[in-house]
């Protein structure tokens, strides 16, 4: 069963207008958080996501390959109603889907579909705020929980269509 076949496609509409107003609600209070709070309001959010994903992903088996941990990852987000939809992304200039590093394992990630994204837009709010970090954060969690090593999602591109972002896994046992 796929992801997208585990969301009963007869509510899918229902849900996810239940949850854009939730995240319009979002968008406003993580607006009033950075004004109120300033750069400290991404390091909060980070925090946020990470525990949420260590805490949604504590029952995932564990692995040490990427894109089987990226698939898991997807089913704990569609298991628990967040559309954060992405997929692995390869361009023309990388001769593999994951690459090596000296930093550890890196692959680049779309999420056409982002949960965050279009609400920002509905909000008049900007991308690559705390509520960007928030996922960041989720999916170090996610990763620290499945692969027993630490993960950084950095943006490449915010626009209105997708983002692009690359996903660094660290390798285990301390650092690079």
């Amino acid at each position: 069963m796929t992801s997208t076949e585990s969301v009963n496609e007869a509510t899918f509409p229902d849900l996810r207008l239940a949850l854009q107003e939730a995240m319009v609600f979002l968008g406003a209070i993580a607006s009033g958080m950075e004004e109120a709070v300033g750069e400290s309001a991404s390091n909060i959010s980070y925090l946020a996501g990470k525990n949420l994903g260590i805490s949604l992903s504590n029952n995932i088996p564990k692995t040490d390959n990427l894109e089987q941990a990226l698939e898991a990852t997807r089913e704990v987000l569609v298991q628990n109603g967040f559309l954060w939809l992405f997929e692995p992304f390869k361009t023309h200039d990388r001769p593999q889907m994951v690459m090596e590093s000296d930093d550890g394992r890196d692959i680049t990630l779309v999420f056409r579909d982002c949960m965050i994204r279009q609400s920002l837009f509905r909000f008049g709010h900007a991308q690559k705020g705390s509520l960007c970090t928030m996922m960041n954060g989720f999916f170090a969690g996610a990763m620290q929980n499945i692969m027993g090593a630490d993960g950084t999602l950095e943006i490449i591109h915010a626009g209105e269509n997708a983002c692009m972002k690359k996903l660094t896994v660290r390798r285990a046992g301390g650092g690079a």
